[in-house]
């Protein structure tokens, strides 16, 4: 933003959004605080829409915010002969989950996927964090054993429709808190898990479940290890496919 026309770009395409309440815009610092209960993806997207990006810089209080960075672990033919190992030097950014815990027994999840084929995919939290084999090394769904209430698939968040264009979102309402979920990771695939547990293909993405940054607790400007402005991070990122 240069100007207070463009505060006011900004600020008329957030309101046009359901559940935002305010919106303040601060040209000098760069920095829009809203306040309300749209999807964070869908706050983002109205802002690009008036040419500009944005960098979310948390949601949520302290220690009621997570995030999980979906990757394709699937190595295709091609990859394979360029000799890229199968631990991830070179995985794709499929999609972006932010989760944030509203009350004691609610965490809500704004799920985003792209770059996939059509089709209805399931979002499932996994007993396991380890993507040494990517989703195949995930365990099976996170369950509470020996629940007697119907809770025990705990890890089942429900499904979302990618369309013909590759993207896909869906935002969930599930019963958990964020400690509970840190270190398991998140598996978006459309593989039927009856067949057994999920494999590498290339529609399905697995990402950990990490903790995030609430409001306004990471204020920084410049990235300490690398030296990179967060817009030339946010850069990099854009480029491997994120969000």
């Amino acid at each position: 933003m240069t100007c207070d026309g463009c505060a006011k770009s900004v600020s008329d395409s957030l309101y046009k959004l359901n559940g935002i309440n305010k919106v303040e815009a601060n040209v000098k610092d760069q920095l829009v605080s809203i306040e309300g209960t749209a999807a964070p993806s869908a706050i983002v997207e109205a802002i690009q829409a008036t040419g500009r990006d944005a960098i979310l810089r948390g949601s949520g209080s302290s220690n009621s915010a997570a995030v999980s960075i979906l990757e394709s672990f699937f190595q295709s033919d091609a990859t394979a002969n360029r000799g890229i190992p199968a631990d991830g030097v070179e995985r794709d950014v499929r999609g972006l989950a932010r989760m944030v815990q509203v009350s004691p027994t609610s965490t809500l999840i704004d799920l985003t996927v792209r770059g996939v084929a059509p089709g209805l995919y399931q979002a499932t939290i996994r007993q396991s964090g380890d993507l040494k084999d990517g989703a195949a090394s995930t365990g099976g769904i996170w369950s509470d054993q020996g629940a007697h209430d119907g809770s025990a698939a705990r890890g089942i968040l429900g499904s979302l429709t990618v369309g013909p264009d590759g993207r896909g979102s869906a935002y969930i309402n599930h019963p958990f808190q964020i400690w509970e979920a840190i270190g398991r990771a998140m598996v978006v695939s459309r593989q039927d898990e009856s067949a057994g547990p999920p494999k590498n293909d290339p529609d399905t993405v697995v990402g950990v479940i990490a903790r995030s940054a609430g409001v306004w607790d990471n204020d920084k400007t410049v990235c300490s290890c690398t030296g990179k402005t967060l817009w030339e991070e946010r850069r990099d990122e854009v480029k491997r496919g994120m969000l």
